[in-house]
């Protein structure tokens, strides 16, 4: 057997979008995924379906797996000629331990690749206005780290440091110590009135930020509650913050916003409600398996020459009908003449990546549009028509297409089940403190979340959403399992729903 290769990634601060390409490629071609606490949920979702899957989290107080059992796993893996992949929040070799890893792994002769990542003071100055250099006040940035190996024989002399002028100190793991950190910093020379301000998980929706002075920088931090993760900056720079933050003035920073795993489009709306710097709360209330009725798959297959369209609802479908199509064909160009429709953007994405060219797609993400469109090409009468779906038909788009004198059939590929939620993460966090509001995009969505109400009862003193619908059809759905509806888009599109939400909220 060949021996494998572990890959030390940064996962960098949080933000998805903040992750470098060769991580994302890494991640979705990975055997193994061993993955730290604070690496994004949402990277998880780029693996394969049959990675092997460890989370190691270490958070204080509680190591999920101690670092030799971490090096151990790394080893073990990668004899059994493994591919993996070891996520670590930020970057590697700034404070979290990718060093040691790097020459356990040389030490027993395992090939390793490392790719850095955004590390958590980078991201942190940004999203919090606070540039780390100045030419009129910064000219050198030092990265700390005040959480140490208490065996180490040299503390960091955080008094000399207190010495430096013109350079911004970048305090990792400081939280702890905060006090005692700024106390010795001025004892060495520091001016007690120099600028700091501490950032709590940095460049995501949930960011919080207190500044004050060296002198009372620590007391306003017990103040405000804010703990880790947690960047420190002290430095002349600091006081740029309140004309350049920008990140904390989006018209939706600071709020939860929930949306439910119905759909593939949640991508998209996920996208958009982050870049107005929402904390986006997804709840997993469904999951998504292949189920592919196999005679009616060779039936089309056989056929399908002869079809005119094929119609894709969810990302999901145009997944697993690749996936069966080439076990049967090696050219794209066995599809023929069939043209592409499809609803929303990542279902069209999904199409595209096939380099093949979706023709019709309706602004209003919804099957009964996507018919409307279909038929306002003039091209249905007499036509053959594949319907991709899954267990959860869409009876009223093949209605529609049927009444414009299509020939429809469906090809069922997946199947869509209720998610346990007895134990899920984000359905515990959500319990626990609420949110905002809650998006419904489609009638499937608000029928899951009613489905699911039981596991979902919010404690006495979490936040109490508002819930807010797509359309009037999503409206009706909702009225109808006894949902208020305390806010509905103008249009049914998702860029109207968050407006939609942020006017409300503004309200």
């Amino acid at each position: 057997m060949s021996k494998g290769i572990v890959y030390l990634v940064g996962a960098g601060p949080g933000e998805p979008g903040l992750v470098t390409f060769r991580a994302r490629e890494l991640i979705e071609s990975a055997d193994v995924l061993v993955y730290d606490y604070l690496a994004h949920p949402e990277l998880l979702k780029w693996r394969r379906a049959d990675c092997e899957v460890h989370y190691v989290g270490k958070k204080s107080g509680f190591h999920a797996m101690p670092q030799d059992q971490i090096e151990t796993l790394l080893i073990e893996k990668a004899d059994e000629g493994k591919r993996v992949v070891r996520l670590k929040g930020g970057d590697p070799f700034v404070f979290g331990r990718g060093g040691e890893e790097a020459r356990t792994l040389a030490e027993q002769g395992i090939p390793f690749e490392v790719v850095p990542g955004v590390t958590a003071a980078l991201a942190a100055g940004a999203y919090a206005g606070i540039p780390l250099t100045h030419r009129n006040t910064n000219s050198a940035v030092v990265f700390l780290t005040g959480h140490e190996d208490p065996g180490k024989k040299l503390l960091v002399d955080w008094r000399a440091y207190g010495k430096l002028r013109n350079t911004t100190l970048a305090i990792y793991m400081g939280m702890g110590h905060l006090a005692e950190i700024l106390r010795e910093l001025v004892a060495g020379g520091l001016a007690p009135d120099t600028p700091a301000a501490a950032v709590q998980w940095a460049s995501l929706g949930r960011q919080r930020s207190v500044t004050g002075t060296a002198a009372d920088l620590a007391e306003r931090v017990a103040q405000s509650g804010l703990s880790s993760p947690a960047i420190v900056f002290v430095g002349e720079s600091v006081a740029r913050r309140s004309a350049i933050d920008w990140f904390e003035h989006l018209p939706l920073f600071g709020r939860r916003v929930v949306i439910t795993r119905t759909r593939d489009q949640n991508s998209e709306l996920r996208d958009k409600l982050e870049a107005f710097g929402a904390e986006v709360i997804e709840l997993p209330l469904i999951t998504v398996a292949k189920d592919v009725d196999r005679h009616a798959l060779v039936e089309i297959l056989a056929e399908l020459g002869g079809y005119d369209w094929i119609v894709f609802t969810s990302a999901n479908g145009v997944r697993f009908f690749f996936e069966e199509f080439f076990k049967g064909f090696d050219d794209v160009r066995s599809l023929g003449l069939l043209r592409f429709a499809c609803v929303g953007r990542a279902t069209a994405r999904e199409i595209e990546r096939h380099h093949l060219k979706v023709e019709c797609m309706p602004a209003s993400a919804t099957g009964e549009s996507l018919a409307d469109a279909l038929i306002a090409t003039g091209s249905l009468d007499s036509a053959k028509v594949i319907v991709v779906t899954g267990n959860l038909n869409r009876a009223a788009l093949v209605k529609k297409l049927e009444d414009a004198r299509a020939i429809v059939d469906r090809l069922p590929l997946y199947k869509t089940e209720k998610t346990n939620l007895a134990d899920d993460p984000v359905a515990d966090d959500f319990r626990r403190k609420g949110a905002d509001a809650i998006l419904f995009a489609s009638s499937s969505a608000a029928q899951s979340f009613a489905g699911q109400a039981g596991a979902l009862k919010l404690a006495p003193d979490a936040r109490r959403p508002l819930a807010g619908s797509i359309g009037g059809h999503t409206s009706a759905t909702m009225r109808e399992t006894g949902m208020p509806v305390d806010f509905e888009a103008k249009t049914a599109s998702l860029d109207a729903l968050v407006e939609a939400l942020i006017e409300r909220l503004k309200g």
